[in-house]
C-alpha cells in the first residue's frame, strides 16, 4: 500500500494572510510543517500543495517536492484532489500546512485504518479527541462529531451535538481534528460531488461526503493539535519551539 502526505498551503488564509511564511524558530511556518511530516518516516512521498509561487520556493530550498494548484479550489480536499490525481498512490493523507508541530503516533494511526480494511468498507479516517467543557462544546469553531457504534461518523455540526435533552446521561462530546487521510478514490471522487445543501449551511466539507455514502472512520487521539490561526498562536508556538 503506497502512502503519501499533501500539505495543502493557500497563502491568503483569510484569518491570518501569510502566516504559513511566518517566522517559527528560524524557518517558516510552513517548511516546519514540511519537515515534520517527513520526520514520521509514515510517507512514501510528502508533497506541498500550493498557489503560491513564494511557498513553492520555500519549498524547493528546503529540498521538499512541490505542487502548483489552481487558485480557485474551494477546500483543501479539492487542492490536493488536483495534484494527487496523476499519482499511483493507494492513500493520501491530508496534513494542515499550519500545524508544524505534527506527531507520528496519529497519522500511523490513520494508517492503520486502511491497512485493517482489506475490503475497502472504509473511504476515509479521520482524528476526534473529547472536550472536556461546555465552552468547547458550544464553540462554534470546535466540530462536533457524532459517531455510530463502529466509531463511524454519523455528522458533522457547528452546534453541540448530540443536543443533551436528557442531563443525566454522561455524554462524551468529540471534536473533529481536520487532519484526513483518503482512498485515492474517495479524493478523486471528491471533486465530482457538487456541493449540497448541509455542506453549504455549515461550511464543513466533511458533510460533503457523508452525503454521499462515503464512510469515515475516526480515531480517537489524546493528542491535542497545536494549530496557528492567529498572530497569538505564532507567539506561542516560537515559545513552545524554544
Amino acid at each position: 500500500m503506497k502512502v503519501i502526505a499533501m500539505i495543502p498551503a493557500r497563502y491568503g488564509a483569510s484569518r491570518f494572510p501569510g502566516k504559513l511564511l511566518k517566522n517559527l524558530g528560524g524557518k517558516p511556518v510552513i517548511v516546519r510543517t514540511y519537515e515534520a511530516a517527513v520526520k514520521t518516516n509514515l510517507f512514501d512521498e510528502v508533497y506541498v500543495v500550493t498557489d503560491s509561487q513564494i511557498i513553492k520556493e520555500n519549498i524547493e530550498t528546503a529540498g521538499g517536492k512541490v505542487f502548483m494548484s489552481s487558485k480557485n479550489h474551494e477546500t483543501g480536499s479539492d487542492r490536493i484532489a488536483e495534484a494527487a490525481q496523476e499519482l499511483d498512490v493507494d492513500v493520501v493523507v491530508n496534513v494542515q500546512g499550519d500545524e508544524p508541530f505534527t506527531r507520528m503516533e496519529p497519522l500511523r494511526d490513520l494508517i492503520n485504518v486502511f491497512k485493517k480494511d482489506p475490503d475497502h468498507k472504509i473511504d476515509l479516517a479521520s482524528l476526534i479527541h473529547p472536550m472536556n467543557t461546555f465552552e468547547e462544546i458550544e464553540n462554534p469553531n470546535n466540530v462536533k462529531v457524532v459517531l455510530d457504534s463502529f466509531n463511524c461518523v454519523m455528522y458533522f455540526s457547528r452546534s453541540p451535538i448530540p443536543y443533551p435533552q436528557n442531563k443525566e446521561i454522561n455524554t462524551i462530546y468529540y471534536k473533529h481534528i481536520g487532519i484526513y487521510a483518503f482512498r485515492k478514490s474517495a479524493l478523486t471522487a471528491f471533486t465530482q460531488m457538487p456541493m449540497l445543501q448541509n455542506e453549504a449551511t455549515e461550511k464543513l466539507e466533511g458533510i460533503r461526503f457523508l452525503e454521499y455514502g462515503k464512510k469515515i472512520k475516526m480515531v480517537e487521539t489524546p493528542f491535542k493539535v497545536i494549530g496557528i490561526d492567529t498572530e497569538e498562536d505564532l507567539v506561542l508556538a516560537n515559545k513552545l519551539w524554544k
